[in-house]
């Protein structure tokens, strides 16, 4: 690519044509005050004004976050017209702004007040009127509160670029402009599919998730048996939360945490990612033998099945009827586990800790009961987490390293590991599936076609004397020309892995906040390479074990062998599958 020759402060520089002055700066370690330092979260069209410089060949003052450089350029970022601009700028944000931070849940990781530290905003120099407030808390997984919106647009391009949706959108004009879905309805009446994508560009507290440690607290304190388990994704991301470096895997002082917690016990949901792999396997293998619906899609993201009753009602006969990993974890703790000790199920509490906001709206579904006891009684989300451990007084950094639980159903493979990552159920899959139709293990183990974070993969698998054709995507965006292709007839694959998230769980609407302008520690390549960060710390746990094939967990043998006789069976069926129904058209 071509080099322009620019300067900024009267130093000289050559940098890429086509970056933006703010990336141009960024690249030549200056740091100019922004609200879209991330730009997987684009503002709209520098509408904050906050990152204003002086350029040459600019009529005034520019936002550098959209103006791009150019040969010979000379950029102003400490100048006396441009530090009163931005100074400016925020004030006029705050003015209009609900400042009661220590009640938000952005608190510690607001954008707006770091911006205000670094461009030394005052206090109160414009006041009046304020925008009319919406506060929307109807639904179980995410909330919105427009007196903390700053209308950067983040959220509104976030769910674009990721899904291809328009769930948020600027209602009304001037003054009383506020982001809302449409006609400022609830997110309980609109068709968001819960990602909680929004929440995470979020620069301050106008979304957010629903928090449940309130009812995690209320559960212990009247008694129940509360048992916790951890999604694959949280470990490679809670130490973020501690002020560990993106991509440390934190296994280990996650159990320990968990244990003074207080929970009975601490399980780890990648023991249900192995059942999932046991009952989606043989699924496919039914459909594939017996002439059904093909080809098979994955239902481990509950976003992504949000977006198929929502947007694709006809085709939800293509969805694995499995439950999530979590929802079946819950429904054997309340019936193996209940049974085998001795407990009544409706005594038992079941908490998981999920990278996910959706999984608080799945919790609630009436198809993921049994006998009218919720497999899940709580989620929190791995932000959520990383409170309860602060607020408990738990020194992170200095926990040892414990082990799960393993009795009944703690020991989990490396296959249940790779879930959290987009292709990693459907390695975990191919794993087992290989086996299945070969009599023999897959020599390599790995199938590192189905990895990587392009929007759709595809590979081609030899086994049980037939080609067996996959697809991989992620983000709705990436997964609507495969769901075309199915409705119109033309899909050649027999299986596909859906993750609503980008990137998968380890990207997921509940994880920590990436902000690199609040993590001065970090890498400099942070903005393209932290979700393949936390990736490879999920890579590297199932490297490290000594069994990593589903198939191969001795304690899922046993819960077969013990209790659910064979994947599939009515047992199975009655507590590890689930249905789906078309969303009503008034949503759409």
């Amino acid at each position: 690519m071509a080099k322009v020759n620019i300067k900024i402060e009267g130093q000289p520089y050559q940098v890429e044509e086509g970056l933006t002055i703010l990336e141009a700066a960024r690249i030549c370690g200056y740091v100019i005050p922004s609200l879209c330092a991330f730009n997987h979260g684009q503002c709209s069209r520098g509408s904050c004004r906050v990152c204003l410089v002086e350029a040459t060949g600019a009529r005034g003052l520019v936002a550098s976050c959209v103006y791009p450089v150019a040969e010979g350029m000379e950029i102003r970022i400490s100048s006396p017209k441009a530090t009163e601009a931005r100074r400016a700028s925020v004030e006029l944000l705050l003015s209009n702004h609900n400042k009661n931070c220590q009640q938000c849940s952005k608190n510690g990781n607001c954008e707006l007040l770091h911006v205000a530290r670094l461009t030394g905003a005052r206090e109160g120099m414009f006041e009046g009127a304020k925008t009319p407030v919406t506060v929307d808390r109807l639904t179980p997984s995410i909330q919105r509160d427009t007196s903390k919106c700053i209308l950067c647009g983040r959220c509104v391009e976030r769910c674009k670029n990721a899904h291809g949706l328009g769930v948020l959108g600027f209602e009304n004009r001037g003054f009383a402009t506020i982001v809302a879905p449409a006609g400022n309805r609830s997110f309980a009446d609109s068709p968001c599919i819960l990602c909680g994508q929004c929440v995470s560009v979020c620069p301050t507290g106008a979304l957010s998730e629903v928090s449940e440690i309130d009812r995690v607290d209320a559960a212990m304190a009247a008694g129940k048996h509360v048992i916790v388990q951890t999604a694959p994704a949280v470990r490679a991301a809670l130490g973020e939360e501690f002020g560990m470096k993106i991509g440390t895997p934190v296994t280990g002082k996650m159990v320990a945490a968990l244990r003074r917690l207080g929970f009975e016990k601490v399980y780890d949901t990648n023991f249900s990612a192995d059942l999932t792999i046991m009952e989606e396997a043989g699924e496919l293998l039914n459909r594939v033998k017996n002439g059904g619906v093909l080809p098979m899609i994955t239902s481990c993201s509950p976003g992504w099945i949000n977006y198929a009753e929502y947007y694709y009602g006809d085709l939800l006969g293509h969805l694995s009827s499995c439950k999530s990993p979590h929802e079946m974890e819950g429904a054997i703790i309340k019936s193996y586990y209940a049974e085998k000790k001795g407990i009544d199920p409706k005594d038992i509490f079941v908490v998981s800790i999920m990278p996910c906001t959706a999984k608080k709206f799945e919790k609630d579904r009436p198809q993921l009961q049994h006998d009218g006891i919720k497999d899940v009684d709580a989620v929190l989300t791995t932000r959520e987490l990383g409170k309860l451990i602060k607020r408990s007084g738990i020194n992170f950094l200095m926990l040892p390293d414990e082990e799960f639980d393993q009795d009944l159903l703690g020991d989990y493979t490396g296959a249940g590991v790779i879930f959290g990552v987009t292709g990693g159920v459907m390695e975990a899959a191919l794993r087992t599936a290989y086996y299945a139709l070969e009599g023999k293990e897959y020599e390599a183990i790995e199938f590192t076609a189905v990895r990587g974070f392009e929007g759709i993969r595809e590979a081609t698998v030899h086994m049980g004397g037939m080609d067996v054709r996959v697809a991989v995507a992620h983000g709705m965006k990436n997964a609507k020309p495969l769901l075309d292709d199915i409705r119109a007839g033309k899909s050649p694959y027999t299986f596909i892995e859906i993750m609503g998230c980008p990137g998968g769980c380890v990207n997921g609407g509940g994880q920590p906040f990436v902000r690199p302008a609040l993590l001065p520690n970090e890498d400099p390549d942070i903005l393209d390479t932290y979700r393949q960060k936390r990736a490879d710390a999920l890579y590297s746990e199932d490297e490290r074990l000594t069994i990593r094939q589903s198939h191969n967990n001795p304690q899922i043998k046993l819960l077969y062998a013990d209790y659910l006789g064979e994947p599939n069976s009515h047992l199975a069926h009655e507590l590890l599958h689930t249905s789906y129904e078309a969303r009503p058209e008034r949503f759409r």
